[in-house]
């Protein structure tokens, strides 16, 4: 093998490593915190499967026969079984494209994170900082989600924006050849149109998470406000010569 072919494969195992680095870091929380309640489930039922075994082979050995070697190693091997089974499934629901804008609301900015982490390997760079800024403005907009209520216009925007039109900007990127991405149409290359699209969603999605964080502010300021009012107005009666003359 010649010098350049050395460096051709050395380049691409090396471009290969980059990009299952970038395939696995999370661009948020609300993805890592996804990720990790499945892990949880999966161990939870991991563990009652592994004692149920247990249960099984301490009635059998109590009310049949000793277990002896052969029964504990079958034992071993069946336990080992049923951990290798349950960590493998089930598998984590990856979301597609047409999940996003059914997804629960709660569940919506983790889900979008991780399907965005997903998509970002085969972006730009200048792209793929975009998506990592995303992911920043869509933790601060989950905590509202928490409490939204699905059926009202906000959220439904908020669908619009966070499950449609930011999962569509960057599949339709990604529906263009390669070799056509930066060449101009209509003025702009695809490279371009990503990037300033991305820019605009990262503004609308961190405007619509203060947003809502501001109303809730509101109701936080206004409930204070009665409570002065209540507390203050009883010891100002109970203070002396608070009452009627």
């Amino acid at each position: 093998m010649s010098m350049s072919e050395v460096d051709k494969v050395r380049l691409s195992a090396a471009s290969a490593i980059e990009r299952s680095r970038e395939r696995r870091r999370p661009i948020g929380t609300k993805s890592v915190a996804l990720r990790r309640q499945h892990l949880y489930k999966k161990l939870g039922r991991m563990l009652v499967a592994g004692g149920i075994v247990l249960i099984g082979a301490a009635l059998f050995g109590a009310l049949i026969q000793p277990l002896g070697f052969v029964g504990l190693l079958a034992l071993f091997v069946l336990l080992v079984g049923v951990a290798v089974m349950f960590g493998k499934w089930p598998p984590f629901p990856e979301p597609r494209q047409a999940d996003l804008p059914k997804a629960d609301l709660k569940q919506l900015a983790g889900r979008t994170e991780i399907w965005l982490e997903a998509q970002r390997p085969a972006l730009p760079a200048p792209a793929r900082q975009l998506v990592d800024g995303i992911g920043v403005q869509l933790d601060l907009l989950a905590p509202q989600l928490q409490t939204l209520d699905a059926a009202s216009p906000a959220a439904a925007n908020i669908r619009k924006l966070v499950g449609e039109d930011l999962p569509e900007l960057v599949a339709g990127y990604q529906r263009i050849p390669a070799g056509l991405r930066g060449e101009a149409h209509a003025g702009r290359t695809p490279d371009e149109t990503l990037i300033g699209g991305l820019k605009t969603l990262e503004s609308e999605i961190g405007h619509a998470a203060r947003s809502l964080a501001a109303g809730e502010l509101d109701k936080l300021a206004t409930r204070e406000r009665y409570l002065q009012l209540k507390y203050q107005g009883l010891e100002g009666e109970d203070a002396p010569g608070g009452g009627a003359v």
